[in-house]
């Protein structure tokens, strides 16, 4: 995939092997990375300019970085990768709950993080916009407020995802496997088959009239899924 401009990555990680290994190992055309040891010298980087996506450790000299996590969630959207030890299922839990976006499990391949990566950034390119309104409904993704004909409605995560690139995409198809990739995309090995079906249907059960003939989100059999706009 090509980008318009450079992406910048910042990497907190005391391990300069490890980070300095995964800067030249992915550095190109596309991506510059930016390498902190501590989370006072991250906070400096983040201070003095804007970067596409953050990788850090949880465990770090100066502190925590899922404090640190936090913190940066208070004030902003910016993609967030944490570094966790091998099968710390906890870690992973809390990074997500502290606001992480994806988590990547030591050690991994450069082949593995290199998609990781490459899926944040596009999530974060295609991030940008945020209301979408027609004559039925409003949807503030920035806010978390979704409105249908001016009566509140309450969405999880996942409807949120798949709404998302419905609704920026209207008119257009979008296959099972481009809506898999974006809302599951650490992968979607780990999801189960019926997964994405769940959320279709209670995205239905929620906006449509009538869900079992919905007009809004259309099955396109054999293809995927397509929102039709309504003027």
């Amino acid at each position: 995939m090509e980008y318009h401009k450079k992406q910048t990555i910042l990497i907190l990680e005391d391990d300069e092997d490890l980070a300095e290994g995964i800067s030249m190992s992915l550095n190109s055309k596309d991506l510059e990375f930016v390498l902190c040891r501590t989370i006072s010298e991250a906070r400096s980087k983040l201070r003095q300019g804007s970067f596409d996506l953050l990788i850090f450790d949880i465990n770090l000299p100066d502190g925590s970085g899922l404090d640190f996590c936090r913190e940066i969630r208070r004030s902003g959207r910016v993609p967030i990768a944490l570094l966790t030890a091998k099968d710390m299922e906890m870690d992973i839990v809390k990074g997500l709950e502290s606001g992480a976006d994806d988590y990547i499990t030591k050690p991994f391949s450069l082949m593995v993080l290199r998609a990781r990566i490459r899926a944040l950034l596009r999530r974060n390119t295609e991030d940008q916009q945020s209301e979408y309104r027609d004559s039925i409904f409003q949807f503030c993704f920035d806010t978390m407020k979704f409105y249908k004909k001016g009566n509140s409605i309450e969405l999880s995560k996942t409807e949120q995802r798949i709404l998302y690139l419905l609704v920026f995409h209207a008119g257009q198809i979008l296959t099972r496997e481009r809506l898999l990739e974006w809302v599951w995309p650490d992968g979607t090995e780990y999801v189960e088959d019926n997964a994405l079906s769940v959320g279709i249907r209670r995205l239905r059960d929620k906006l449509e009239d009538v869900p079992s003939k919905p007009v809004f989100i259309k099955t396109i059999y054999g293809k995927g899924y397509v929102w039709e706009k309504f003027s």
